[in-house]
């Protein structure tokens, strides 16, 4: 007698990011859509949209993101599992509300879930799940089936994601002259968070992880973590330090040289550009100090390799009986209103300071 076929534990991946502005009249409505809930001063959502228009309004997340999605969609079909990669974005074009919504309609109901942020925070990853969640809601409440999200689980240590960036670190290096090279530090940079969030100690653990990892496969024993993109008030303590503060020390303490690895981001979006390639690069040339940056992971085959490993993991886990929903026994913390749907992106006018966007 033939074994019965057990039904496929999924039907689709999800990859969740931030999103990002595409074109300059975009700019502040995203930005608007990132500050829902916050009251932020005119003067500082003008500061930060200023930062958007130095590279024509448009933010390469959307397209890195879609090409991490495609690269991740090829991977499993190669491994044998044929699913339908979705995109959708936190603040701006595909909206998490969009997505699910098609997701519905295309029949999905269960979804494995891909955040793009490899350490985990409230901020990198709850927030994502809650949004998530609100879109699940809204769908559900105008009519459509509800599409379940299981996530896949850490990935920050994986052999491809530290090999992406290791390989990343030696392409830097190698544009500086040969005697640089070899007094180079390697300066790994990431979202600051306020020190009093949810998971805060979790998170610096998981990029100190990564970057012992990630230095030794380069070669180095000479690395520091840092921390850029950091907001909120003055006199909150955030993690640090900040990148430009510790190039200024260092440089007077005799550093030589640096190259720069955005370890806490997976793609070169805004934050990394202009906190990095414009604002870091402005205090390396003022300081006399030689300074290069690594590229993020993008879409390097290792990294797809890495959320491909990430996904066939949570099926594997799944494939002789579906997930559970397990409700919390109390609501996580939310730091923010919720998500922005289809229905209200573009009646929001800028608040009066963002956080740094991504």
């Amino acid at each position: 007698m033939a074994s019965p076929v057990m039904p496929r534990p999924f039907d689709a991946v999800l990859v969740v990011a931030f999103g990002g502005p595409e074109r300059i009249e975009d700019i502040r409505p995203f930005l608007a859509n990132v500050l829902r809930g916050r009251r932020v001063p005119g003067e500082r959502v003008e500061e930060v949209a200023k930062h958007y228009e130095l590279f024509d309004g448009r933010s390469p997340l959307t397209e890195i993101t879609r090409r991490q999605a495609e690269g991740l969609r090829v991977r499993l079909k190669d491994a044998g599992i044929d699913l339908p990669v979705y995109v959708g974005m936190r603040n701006w074009h595909p909206l998490l509300s969009d997505t699910l919504a098609v997701m519905a309609r295309d029949g999905v109901r269960r979804a494995i879930g891909v955040i793009c942020a490899a350490h985990r925070s409230y901020s990198s990853c709850t927030q994502y799940r809650q949004n998530v969640n609100d879109a699940r809601g809204e769908a559900v409440g105008a009519g459509l089936r509800d599409v379940q999200v299981t996530y896949v689980s850490d990935w920050h240590t994986h052999d491809g994601f530290v090999g992406a960036n290791a390989r990343h670190i030696v392409s830097a290096l190698r544009t500086l002259s040969p005697d640089l090279r070899e007094v180079a530090r390697i300066v790994f940079t990431a979202h600051s968070i306020p020190e009093s969030m949810t998971g805060a100690a979790r998170y610096r653990d998981q990029l100190l992880e990564s970057a012992r990892l990630v230095a030794a496969r380069a070669g180095s024993s000479d690395w520091a973590l840092v921390f850029q993109s950091r907001s909120g008030r003055p006199e909150d303590p955030w993690l640090g330090p900040d990148v430009t503060g510790y190039l200024r020390a260092e440089r007077a303490a005799g550093l030589e040289a640096a190259v720069l690895c955005p370890i806490g981001f997976v793609c070169d979006h805004i934050e990394v550009l202009y906190d990095l390639d414009h604002e870091a690069a402005e205090v390396c040339e003022q300081i006399g100090l030689p300074m290069v940056r690594a590229l993020a992971v993008n879409d390097d085959p290792a990294f797809l390799e890495t959320l491909r490993d990430a996904a066939i993991d949570t099926w594997r886990r799944y494939e002789r009986g579906t997930p559970l929903t397990i409700a919390p026994s109390s609501p996580p913390e939310r730091i923010e209103g919720p998500a922005p749907s289809s229905s209200r992106r573009s009646t929001e006018s800028p608040p009066s300071s963002p956080g740094n966007p991504g």
